[in-house]
């Protein structure tokens, strides 16, 4: 996500790095190219001008020139103008309501249907309210049958009527059904096109009308750039939606829409997604996305995901093992699937500082833990609970187990038992500052 522009913005911040004397000609050089790594990210000229003009205003006379650290000011004055043209402060979501109604508008491919489960689940899991999906488009049974399926895979119940061929209908019935059933939610996915046609926009504005939303979500797919935002401006001068998800963001997407979306249709960015796991939807926060786009990394959405799969009261348990020197690998094992539970595993290490840029080049599998947990599961319960015991025998056994060799088993229990000694190492530390989350 944004590898290129964030690979061009720090060339452009070179020229102004380096030990040299800052003058105002480097400093234009700089903004230029930060202007033309815009453009090349799909931002309209238009927008990536007037957003350099303001750093170039910002930036220029003594400001820069007689800081101690020009080039980390100028850094800052970028990230601070990023923030600002995605939308400055994160807008809170509404989901008030009995039922809160959230229609789900945008064209077909966009990911409306996975982005429907995916908040249905965040909303579950995340705010502990109980919604009810909604299969308003009458035209791709496909479309009904992903929402079923992906319901059905949340625990999230779908309200489906193969026969009705009127949406605004449906999308009524189902509000009378969640009052029925008490749910607090109703999210409608309705039908998209593969462009924008006017039978599209009346059938979503009547089920507006009909069912008056607190929340309309348009749903665009960040791959397609500066022709989302085009697309989002037809359908916010039709619908006056209330946000913008960004889908795909894995993809190879160059970031206008991300950056250009709010300054054309005035509308905040309520979510990000990425892939197809239920699990991979999060809050758009324009600081954070700046400071991934700088390099910076984003410590704090890393800390919310560790904190989203943490239990406090098997931390205490682990706790008290790690202190006794008692940590196996069955404990093991439930650290990794805590950490799978996170998300991607190279979209976590870039958000650590620093460390983004260092791993854009190598390919970090999501596979990366099979090998481990395969040796782990060829373990018996005691052997799990006992690694001490594992012999020179039970190691052969392990490896077959596993379809691994001896000597891939054996580097595996060196680094465990490197872990183990280092664990036994930090057991003055309080642990409180080894697990988010702990009290001291």
């Amino acid at each position: 996500m944004f590898e290129s522009l964030s690979d061009r913005l720090e060339s452009a911040f070179k020229n102004i790095k380096g030990e040299g004397r800052i003058t105002e000609i480097n400093i234009a050089s700089t903004i230029k190219e930060i202007r033309r790594a815009l453009v090349d990210a799909d931002v309209n000229y238009k927008i990536a001008k007037e957003f350099t003009d303001t750093v170039k205003e910002k930036a220029s006379g003594e400001k820069v020139l007689n800081a101690i650290s020009p080039g980390q000011l100028m850094v800052k004055i970028v990230k601070d103008e990023l923030v600002n043209l995605m939308g400055g402060d994160a807008v809170e979501f509404n989901s008030k309501g009995a039922p809160a109604v959230i229609l789900i508008a945008g064209l077909q491919g966009s990911g409306k249907t996975t982005f429907s489960g995916k908040l249905a689940h965040y909303l579950k899991t995340q705010k502990k309210l109980s919604p009810l999906l909604v299969a308003a488009d009458v035209y791709r049974p496909a479309a009904m049958e992903q929402l079923r399926v992906l319901g059905e895979q949340i625990g999230v119940d779908v309200h489906l009527e193969l026969e009705n061929k009127n949406p605004v209908e449906i999308a009524q019935n189902a509000i009378r059904e969640a009052r029925s059933k008490n749910k607090n939610v109703v999210i409608i996915d309705t039908a998209g096109r593969l462009a924008i046609d006017e039978a599209m926009m009346s059938e979503v504005a009547n089920i507006k009308s009909a069912v008056n939303p607190q929340e309309i979500l348009f749903v665009v797919d960040s791959m397609t750039g500066q022709d989302a935002v085009n697309t989002a401006k037809a359908f916010n001068e039709r619908l006056d939606f209330s946000g913008v998800v960004l889908t795909k963001l894995d993809g190879d997407t160059r970031g206008g829409a991300a950056l250009s979306i709010k300054y054309t249709v005035n509308k905040p960015i309520k979510f990000v997604s990425s892939g197809e796991k239920m699990d991979t939807l999060d809050v758009f926060y324009p600081e954070r996305m700046a400071q991934r786009i700088l390099g910076m990394g984003d410590i704090t959405s890393l800390v919310e995901k560790a904190q989203a799969q943490f239990n406090e009261e098997e931390a205490r348990k682990l706790e008290k093992k790690i202190r006794k020197n008692q940590f196996d690998f069955a404990d093991f094992k439930q650290q990794l699937e805590q950490i799978k539970r996170m998300g991607n595993l190279k979209d976590l290490m870039a958000m650590i500082p620093g460390v983004g840029k260092a791993m854009k080049d190598i390919d970090i599998s999501d596979d990366a833990f099979k090998g481990i947990e395969a040796m782990i599961n060829s373990m018996t319960p005691h052997e799990r609970g006992n690694p001490d015991s594992i012999d020179g025998s039970r190691r052969k056994r392990i490896a077959k187990g596993s379809g691994k060799d001896v000597a891939e088993v054996n580097a595996f229990m060196k680094q465990f038992e490197q872990m183990r000694e280092m664990m036994k190492m930090m057991n003055k530390m309080p642990m409180g500052r080894m697990m988010p989350g702990m009290k001291k």
